[in-house]
């Protein structure tokens, strides 16, 4: 550009800088329908891939008993929350599919949008429930949480989860939008070409960084309730900490989710068997990470931790971190530094009758 200053006259560099900017316009555009045809691409061919498996379970007709056993009859669901290491866990799911001979299943809610339309919510339901040739099955999205028993079933998903710190969650969040992953770095993100760090969002109060962003576990766990989106609203946090106690098998935390991968393989070995040592040694467990992320100083943390939002969603990560260390107390026992489940701790006796 410093060439075409001295070789050009003011209004030909002007036509050049205009022309340039229209062809990354055009560029980013092209790129824009590059993603939509990519997103529409992808919905093709999970649309295939069940009729597939219709078909194919239509050839081989109906299973001469359409009963499962109890210990295939179940489905674990991963109602995701952004940015709280969901990517690291899910790849351990995949990972051990094959293995541990069950299915896994991404739930790609239109733009990523965790509130399911009531007819949506239905179909889900009727999926998740009847859907024998996916069973076992494991399925992950980012959706808010669903009482399935207000539609009338009588044996419900297994719910499991993992929440954040949320300030930390929201920094990652923050430079994940502009800076993308390792995961898929060549991935255009909707904040691209931001360059303004965390930090200088919130000194120049930006809506990126806003306290408002922070709300975001808390109607997670609550779910599809209107009131469970009302930012800052007592009855939505209090909802979400019924929720985690009453309707979560276990939640787990990002700062020690190898501990909450080691209680699921013991609680749960049917999917989780070697998840630990899959996790301790595997590459794609270690694979995401937000490039280009600044920790934020002292100053902006601070501030956010002024605001009642943070407050509450900070109260209700305590509250979770507190359950799961809990949990983990009355399952494990240390020695060396090291972590070691608890055999069975319990047993049977005086049994009557007597048999004979």
């Amino acid at each position: 550009m410093g060439l075409l200053r001295i070789m050009l006259p003011p209004k030909l560099q002007l036509l050049a800088v205009l022309a340039f900017g229209v062809a990354v316009l055009f560029l980013e555009n092209q790129i824009q329908k590059l993603e939509e045809s990519r997103g529409k691409l992808e919905r093709a061919i999970a649309r295939h891939e069940v009729r597939e498996i219709e078909q194919r379970h239509t050839i081989d007709g109906p299973r001469q008993d359409s009963t499962l056993d109890e210990d295939d009859d179940v489905v674990i669901i991963y109602n995701r929350v952004p940015k709280t290491a969901s990517t690291s866990f899910t790849n351990i799911a995949y990972d051990l599919c094959a293995k541990n001979k069950y299915h896994v299943l991404h739930i790609n809610t239109t733009k990523n949008n965790p509130v399911m339309s009531l007819q949506d919510q239905v179909r889900f339901v009727k999926n998740v429930t009847s859907w024998k040739e996916m069973k076992p099955g494991f399925y992950h999205g980012h959706v808010s949480f669903l009482d399935f028993a207000k539609f009338g079933v009588k044996k419900k998903p297994i719910y499991i989860n993992v929440i954040r710190d949320p300030i930390e969650r929201l920094v990652s969040y923050y430079y994940f939008l502009r800076f993308g992953d390792d995961y898929r770095p060549g991935l255009r993100r909707r904040k691209q070409g931001d360059k303004k760090t965390f930090d200088e969002c919130v000194a120049a109060g930006g809506s990126d960084c806003a306290p408002e962003k922070l709300w975001l576990q808390i109607p997670f766990f609550c779910g599809h309730s209107s009131e469970c989106w009302n930012v800052g609203s007592r009855w939505a946090l209090e909802q979400a900490k019924y929720n985690l106690i009453n309707e979560y098998f276990l939640v787990g935390v990002t700062e020690e989710l190898e501990d909450f991968i080691m209680l699921l393989e013991a609680a749960l070995p049917r999917f989780f068997r070697g998840a630990t040592e899959l996790y301790r040694t595997g590459k794609k467990s270690h694979l995401r990470k937000t490039t280009e992320k600044k920790l934020p100083t002292k100053e902006t943390i601070a501030k956010l931790q002024q605001s009642e939002i943070w407050k509450m969603e900070n109260e209700f990560y305590e509250f979770a971190l507190e359950q799961f260390q809990f949990v983990r107390a009355h399952a494990v026992r240390e020695k060396d530094g090291e972590l070691y489940i608890l055999v069975q701790n319990f047993f049977y006796e005086k049994i009557y009758p007597k048999s004979n």
